[in-house]
């Protein structure tokens, strides 16, 4: 990708773009379809908090980079290029409020930036819509969740995040679009669900840079 935002031929090629046929519930991708209503076999054992997980991109080599410019190399217009892909699977009139996953303030303050707060609020820009970085926080220091199963993950990040209380008038009967860069195992985006929903959200889309499609956030 260059210094403008654009991607060369091998790199465009290379990104896997994610649409239907796909799970009803959790958007997972399908082979082939299998009928408007079909669900993976894992919303069909355990339907899941969310409205739906919408990616732009399957993880991949050139995915990750991408997130890895934005999260630690400081390319922080990295999040616009990121967020005109990602705005393709979603609408202003879907979402009341763009809310991104929260870092602890410790993390916060060594790398400068939360940069799903900097994918958020370019969502929010490209639908004209709400966005809020303060509402959802992360009460306590997580673990690294690399390397972890999805079990482990999901008591790691458990309790993990809270709506404030002025969060909470904000929140209610609100349909919120959460924004992550990496989708993962989907523990951390479950946690943060969980709070908003406790808090009042009327639905929560989980919206993201990049999902992991296979193995393990």
């Amino acid at each position: 990708m260059d210094a403008d935002g654009r991607f060369c031929a091998g790199c465009w090629s290379a990104l896997r773009f994610i649409g239907p046929p796909w799970c009803a519930a959790c958007h997972l991708p399908f082979d082939f379809y299998r009928g408007a209503d079909a669900l993976c076999d894992a919303c069909e054992a355990d339907p899941p908090p969310h409205a739906g997980v919408r990616a732009a991109v399957a993880y991949g080599p050139i995915a990750r980079q991408l997130a890895l410019k934005l999260k630690y190399g400081g390319r922080i217009g990295v999040a616009e290029t990121m967020a005109g892909f990602m705005v393709r699977h979603a609408s202003a009139a879907a979402a009341d409020l763009v809310v991104p996953v929260p870092l602890h303030r410790w993390r916060l303050w060594t790398r400068g930036y939360n940069q799903a707060a900097l994918i958020a609020r370019a969502v929010a820009r490209q639908l004209d819509a709400e966005c809020s970085g303060d509402l959802l926080i992360r009460t306590r220091r997580t673990p690294v969740l690399r390397g972890m199963s999805g079990r482990e993950r999901a008591r790691a990040v458990a309790g993990a995040f809270a709506v404030t209380p002025v969060g909470q008038v904000r929140v209610t009967g609100r349909r919120v679009l959460l924004v992550d860069d990496i989708y993962t195992s989907g523990a951390t985006a479950a946690a943060c669900v969980v709070a908003l929903r406790q808090a009042g959200a009327a639905e929560v889309t989980v919206l993201c840079w990049a999902r992991v499609l296979t193995g393990g956030d």
